[in-house]
């Protein structure tokens, strides 16, 4: 019998670690990334008060594309930036959420870098 590793248990640990070490703020709020197989999920945290300022997603009903490529996860970046540029947010903490930093996620946060937004 074959025992697979539990990958969402060891993202969860991967998450707790870098949960530790990193905390947003109003000024400068943590973005957090969730990715599933079908869409990607961004949302800036203000850890202090434990209130979500912005958040985008390919799942919202204005997204019409697929949402599970990069381009679908880039454009969910620009679209969190604009949206954090309306709330006056330049400087946020990048959270990858447990995931490597490539594909999707690597896609959003250079899509957010791209509107605008600085970490």
């Amino acid at each position: 019998m074959v025992n697979r590793p539990n990958t969402k248990k060891a993202r969860l640990a991967r998450h707790a670690r870098v949960r530790k070490k990193i905390h947003g703020t109003a000024a400068c709020p943590r973005l957090n990334v969730f990715r599933s197989l079908k869409h990607i999920y961004a949302q800036l945290i203000d850890d202090d008060k434990g209130v979500t300022l912005v958040s985008a997603s390919t799942a919202e009903k204005s997204f019409e594309e697929y949402g599970g490529n990069i381009d679908a996860a880039k454009k969910v970046g620009k679209l969190l930036a604009e949206r954090a540029a309306a709330k006056n947010i330049e400087n946020c903490v990048f959270d990858r959420g447990g995931y490597i930093y490539h594909g999707r996620v690597q896609g959003l946060a250079e899509g957010a870098r791209e509107g605008g937004l600085k970490f």
